[in-house]
């Protein structure tokens, strides 16, 4: 394992030495000093070792014997921390984990993108509203979305409202896969998603009375089904690692091993917009244990991904480190195959993961960012025929879903338009699948995975 006591050069404040990208600007450091301060003394969110667990399940990706289902909000709101919210999320990614193993025939590694992506990169710092120009939101732990420049004024006590958001969150996560809810048993009950705003799954319910039919046929042979497998998941957490200040303060070192860990998240990752070889994210990230992904789009240059993988993963250590791609279904066939070569000639154990939203996304009339349900199945088709004829290995999906019945992507059974986005139309940033199109397309993934 890297051991990052040993780099005498790299220490949990060193990236404040390097350029950086993504910031906001505090108006008032002193409170800014003070609110890192009573964060840094909090208890930490994750523990080690459940992240060296994820590590050693995504080594298992890398080579095929696993697939990552990485799902969660786009941007979680401050609001959205309400139980029932909480709990729709977790039904979908529990529906979806299940359909996969069951009919896709493949261990799931469960990554949500929950309890502390919070913040969010932005194209431009600030946005004109009307004849005001006034700071962009950058997510709920720097300022609230609404358009006033009161409310766009970064407060550093927002990170602070997101460590306890993200505490409470966790807590929830924690109940619910260890507490029964998660038991096989119950696998009917997590198709009642979004307060019963869904037709039901033909395909879902067939593939509960097989499951079902296992089980009784285990309790019959004397098998316990009541053993923790059957009963227990573990959701892993995960969020982009933007806010460095924040990511400091809990970053401590871990009295088994002696080793640095970012306690905030299990894995994090290192965005598109701040992935810079010589950059603050890339310094920063390089010194913890975590396992880390790093988002790869459109504008890359292979010789900087190498760098950076370089840096990231000196020991070529199998699970530290994930690209995670994101280059829309009309240009994964042409940005893809080079970078595979490249990272293979090169020896580099990575796991591949595909982000089928961020290069899909298109803005209609009236400014409204939305996605097609058809670009986001054709790009992780793409992703694996292009694995398969390069010889690598594709190991999962990054995906912004919710448990809500939103309309933000078009597309799907239901078949959404354009003109219907309206209907319930609610994210501050991008746009997800509501519950029944993620359903349906871990359908299309098992049809994908299944040998």
């Amino acid at each position: 394992m890297m051991n990052a006591n040993k780099n005498s050069k790299w220490s949990k404040t060193s990236w404040r030495n390097f350029p950086i990208q993504q910031q906001p600007v505090w108006p008032d450091t002193a409170l800014r000093d003070k609110v890192l301060k009573k964060i840094a003394r909090l208890p930490s969110l994750v523990f080690a070792g459940e992240s060296r667990s994820l590590k050693e399940l995504l080594a298992e990706a890398s080579e095929g014997k696993a697939f990552v289902l990485q799902a969660g909000d786009c941007a979680e709101d401050f609001n959205r921390c309400h139980g029932p919210l909480i709990h729709n999320l977790l039904k979908v990614i529990l529906q979806m984990s299940i359909i996969l193993t069951y009919a896709g025939e493949k261990k799931v590694v469960k990554i949500g993108r929950i309890a502390g992506q919070y913040a969010k990169p932005r194209s431009s710092p600030t946005e004109s509203i009307g004849d005001r120009v006034i700071p962009s939101y950058r997510g709920d732990m720097v300022n609230s979305p609404e358009p006033t420049l009161r409310a766009r004024t970064p407060d550093p006590q927002r990170m602070l409202e997101g460590y306890f958001r993200a505490t409470a969150t966790l807590n929830l996560v924690r109940a619910f896969t260890n507490g029964g809810y998660a038991a096989l048993d119950y696998a009917h009950s997590w198709s009642e998603a979004s307060f019963n705003a869904f037709p039901k799954n033909p395909k879902y319910e067939e593939l509960v009375k097989g499951i079902k039919k296992a089980i009784n046929f285990m309790d019959a042979i004397g098998i316990d089904s009541d053993s923790p497998q059957l009963n227990q998941v573990t959701l892993y957490t995960s969020h982009e690692a933007l806010l460095l200040e924040y990511e400091e303060a809990l970053t401590r070192i871990d009295t088994t091993t002696g080793y640095w860990y970012d306690t905030s998240a299990n894995m994090l990752w290192i965005g598109d917009r701040t992935r810079q070889p010589d950059g603050a994210h890339v310094e920063f990230l390089r010194g913890v244990c975590n396992p880390i992904g790093l988002k790869v789009g459109p504008d890359h240059k292979i010789d900087e991904i190498k760098r950076i993988v370089e840096k990231l993963n000196p020991d070529n250590e199998p699970g530290r480190l994930s690209l995670i791609t994101r280059f829309g279904a009309e240009k994964v066939n042409i940005f893809l195959p080079p970078l595979l070569r490249a990272m293979k000639s090169e020896g580099f154990k990575i796991v591949w993961i595909c982000d089928a939203m961020h290069g899909n996304t298109y803005t209609i009339r009236n400014e409204q960012k939305t996605r097609k349900y058809n670009d986001i199945v054709k790009e992780i088709t793409n992703f694996w025929q292009i694995h398969q004829a390069e010889g690598t290995t594709a190991g999962g999906v990054h995906l912004e879903l919710t448990g809500e019945n939103v309309t933000e992507c078009i597309g799907g059974h239901r078949q959404l338009l354009d003109k219907d986005l309206n209907l319930n139309y609610q994210t501050h940033c991008d746009p997800r699948l509501n519950a029944e199109q993620s359903v349906e397309l871990a359908f299309e993934l098992a049809g994908i995975l299944k040998p």
